[in-house]
């Protein structure tokens, strides 16, 4: 598939590999690999790591589900470096971000929100409004975000847009939530509507 040489890793060794957003050519981030990481990156068409602290294979999105998909794979000229060409289906970074550089969308805000959660969640900080929230079970929250809901409703129908802007961000904060408790994610919903949008435009 890849004109890459196997024999670029010396007895397993590892190298570095650069990461680049396919469409923007933006810097993402950068890993190591070894020749297993580099076959199982070319059997999955995602990006994996040797994680160098895990002392294992490490497939980019394993956990939060923001894979790097592999769309071309080049070495420098000194054999020693690979440059993959990869399509980010979220943020790069554990910290939410676009990038391990700290550069981000504003789009992409919601992701790092949604990591913030996930953090709370699984972490079980104490004092945090995410976990309590989360201890009090699935039917509480269903119903915070039915209460939020409401609210947003009927400050639509008022004139003052900053009451309901308010509103709507914590009917979206409350619908992360709700999707983090239902080990689902805002990248699903995407994918779900870009779909349907999709199908649409066909059938039209």
């Amino acid at each position: 598939m890849y004109s890459i040489s196997k024999k670029i890793f010396q007895d397993n060794q590892l190298i570095p590999v650069i990461v680049q957003d396919n469409k923007t050519n933006k810097v993402l981030m950068l890993g190591y690999m070894n020749l297993d990481a580099f076959e199982q990156s070319l059997k999955l068409n995602k990006v994996t790591f040797y994680s160098r602290s895990k002392k294992r294979l490490w497939t980019k999105g394993e956990i939060s589900k923001h894979y790097l998909l592999i769309k071309n794979i080049l070495i420098d000229c000194d054999q020693d470096t690979l440059l993959i060409k990869a399509i980010p289906t979220g943020p790069i970074c554990h910290t939410g971000m676009d990038t391990c550089w700290q550069e981000i969308n504003q789009t992409n805000f919601l992701f790092q929100l949604e990591n913030i959660i996930s953090d709370r969640k699984n972490k079980k900080i104490k004092n945090s409004y995410v976990v309590k929230l989360i201890e009090k079970g699935i039917n509480r929250i269903a119903q915070k975000l039915g209460e939020e809901a409401i609210e947003m409703i009927i400050e639509s129908k008022n004139n003052n847009n900053i009451h309901f802007l308010n509103e709507a961000a914590d009917v979206l904060f409350h619908y992360i939530i709700l999707l983090s408790i239902k080990e689902c994610s805002i990248h699903q919903v995407i994918d779900l509507l870009q779909h349907r949008n999709t199908y649409k435009s066909i059938k039209n």
